[in-house]
């Protein structure tokens, strides 16, 4: 028993670094290993530079930012999947069933049109996911009795509503210029992603995801229904309120960052719980660490598979909706 935790530790800790060193190394710029290695230490063991500059320039202010980027939207969106999936009962909900992604595509296509500032356009995107979001809220209490499937039609009301408002912006703007950039940004990608706003969106992401990691116990009573919850003396009410703010900030931080990026936080969950069951003390820990492997993984592949970068959303897309399928198939998995 000991060995078999020993090695689960050694998994759970060495895939994530595995992935990180590897990507540290991989691009149309190759760097050996021992040489990342050193320029990597060298700043805290005070190794005399016998490199090019050039090479310190893409391992620092190139390779790292990015690689810290997809590990921390990877990890953020699968957690957020998680949890959401667990508050609505529902294997098919993502970190988007509320409309953020939308809102945040929304803003971010506004940020462009009057803007070419990326803080400025991840910034509109932050705050109209949020806003996107806030928005569901209030027309799910327009019903009389509010639960979560009117929650959930909320956010495809609200989803498509600023969907429609992207389709606008697309329309009226500029062919040659902002359009090219409106639909690259929206495909996702983690080419722009820069050290300051990286720095700025680490706090609205770590916060949140701590929380949810904090409370995931929780997730499992909420996952038994409202009058069972209750009775086990939760606070239902507030426990939503909590999970729904930190999966938003979660991804409307992810979004500003990194445009959109789809199927992950619908598809590593399920992964997790077919490893770990579906015990959200487990699961999300889990969840957390396949998301942050699986898309800075994707996103070596984004930068490699040819000399042109491929957008994330679609690379995510495409490996993420057959495994899906592959997933249902599976009849043992049940929820």
């Amino acid at each position: 028993m000991y060995k078999k935790n020993t090695k689960q530790w050694l998994l759970f800790f060495g895939m994530p670094l595995l992935a990180f060193f590897f990507s540290l190394m991989l691009g149309q710029f190759e760097v050996a290993p021992v040489l990342t290695l050193k320029i990597l230490f060298s700043k805290i063991l005070g190794i005399q530079p016998d490199w090019p500059p050039v090479m310190e320039t893409v391992i620092f202010r190139v390779r790292l930012v990015r690689v810290l980027a997809a590990m921390l939207v990877g990890a953020g969106l699968s957690v957020s999947g998680a949890s959401f999936q667990g508050l609505f009962r529902n294997p098919l909900v993502s970190p988007y069933i509320l409309g953020v992604s939308a809102g945040a595509g929304f803003g971010a296509a506004l940020g462009i049109l009057f803007s070419k500032s990326i803080l400025v356009i991840q910034f509109w995107a932050f705050l109209c996911g949020m806003g996107a979001v806030a928005l569901s809220f209030g027309v799910s209490r327009l019903y009389k009795q509010p639960s979560e499937i009117v929650l959930v039609l909320a956010g495809t009301i609200v989803g498509a509503f600023f969907t429609a408002l992207i389709s606008f912006i697309k329309y009226i703007a500029d062919p040659y210029e902002k359009l090219p950039t409106i639909v690259f940004w929206l495909m996702g990608s983690f080419a722009g992603v820069s050290c300051d706003f990286l720095l700025l969106a680490v706090l609205p992401m770590l916060i949140p995801i701590t929380i949810l990691f904090v409370i995931r116990w929780r997730i499992n009573v909420l996952s038994l229904g409202d009058e069972e919850a209750s009775s086990l003396g939760v606070e239902t009410t507030r426990i939503k309120m909590v999970v729904v703010l930190c999966a938003t900030l979660i991804t409307s931080s992810a979004v500003s960052i990194c445009g959109i990026v789809g199927w992950v936080g619908l598809v590593i969950p399920h992964i997790a719980r077919m490893l770990v069951g579906p015990d959200h003390a487990k699961m999300i820990p889990v969840s957390i660490w396949l998301g942050a492997v699986y898309l800075v993984l994707i996103d070596d592949l984004a930068r490699n598979l040819s000399t042109a970068e491929i957008p994330i959303g679609i690379l995510t897309a495409l490996i993420g909706a057959p495994f899906f399928a592959f997933l249902l198939s599976r009849s043992k998995t049940g929820w």
